[in-house]
């Protein structure tokens, strides 16, 4: 089920260019990926085009990027789609819609990081670029981003439906480094800006490396533990110590704790996703799984960093 009733066609795509920004309705115009919220089209050489249409909140997270994301975007270090038109709801389309730049690169759920220290270095300096304090206006995170302990019955929920599927090997250890980082004392900085879903199919790579973030619909400001998960869940075996070496300011013991437990409840969803695809259940996606499986093992190995 998609919450756009509208069928969205290259055909539809171009009369809404017409109508709202007719200097780019003839550029050439190809579908690129389904996303979980948006579909993106390619548009043009340099730029595409993002149309909510699998969810109700991809509206607002639309609108939340075209607001933010071109203050930020000039401050980081990789390639970013930045917002360049506004899209408003019409007749045609009763949706907001967006055109941005175009990041290329294949997204690191297809293509892993095969080159581990460059790529721990680049994420590093995307992340100390992107932590900045954040304004009282920016927005706060959907589900993320507060005291981990709020979210022990999802938790709870998803690693007993993982149990029950028998796709965790050691419940009992995935438990015990969620329980470590609950129990971690919690951010007593400011608010900083945070991408806020760093997951495989949300960063781009190319020969081996990284190449892009992409779908900043999350973005928030909060505690940087949660951005600070991906150092397991996108880098290969041994790349963690890297990215914290990197990354600054290089961050304390309590705020590793907390990132790992972010990183276990993001490999758990990674698994029941992946789980979802293989069995072609509604919203699977066959290759989130295998990269949200290593990383729980890579957490699951020690209880501490």
């Amino acid at each position: 089920m998609t919450a756009t009733e509208t069928d969205i066609t290259a055909d539809l795509i171009r009369d809404l260019l017409r109508e709202q920004h007719p200097d780019l309705a003839d550029l050439p115009l190809e579908l690129g990926a389904l996303g979980w919220d948006n579909q993106v089209w390619r548009l043009g050489e340099d730029l595409a085009v993002r149309m909510p249409w699998a969810t109700e909140s991809a509206d607002a997270l639309l609108r939340k990027e075209h607001a933010w994301l071109p203050r930020l975007a000039p401050h980081l270090p990789l390639p970013v789609p930045v917002p360049r038109r506004l899209g408003e709801p019409s007749e045609r389309f009763p949706r907001p819609w967006l055109v941005t730049t175009w990041v290329p690169g294949e997204p690191a759920d297809r293509a892993p990081v095969t080159r581990p220290a460059e790529a721990a270095a680049a994420l590093a300096g995307f992340l100390t670029a992107l932590h900045r304090p954040a304004p009282d206006e920016a927005p706060a995170g959907r589900d993320r981003g507060g005291p981990l302990a709020g979210t022990a019955g999802r938790f709870t929920g998803a690693l007993d439906s993982a149990v029950e599927r028998g796709l965790v090997r050691d419940p009992e250890a995935v438990r015990a480094v969620w329980e470590d980082a609950a129990a971690a004392p919690e951010w007593a900085g400011p608010r900083l800006w945070l991408h806020g879903d760093l997951h495989p199919a949300n960063v781009l790579t190319a020969h081996g490396g990284l190449a892009g973030v992409i779908d900043f619909g999350d973005l928030f400001a909060g505690d940087p533990a949660c951005d600070l998960a991906a150092a397991w869940i996108l880098l290969p075996d041994g790349a963690a110590d890297l990215f914290h070496a990197s990354y600054r300011p290089r961050p304390d013991s309590a705020t590793l704790r907390r990132a790992r437990g972010w990183a276990v409840l993001r490999a758990l969803a990674g698994i029941h996703i992946g789980d979802a695809g293989v069995h072609g259940r509604p919203g699977g996606k066959r290759t989130w799984g295998p990269p949200a499986h290593a990383a729980l093992e890579r957490l699951t190995a020690t209880v501490h960093p």
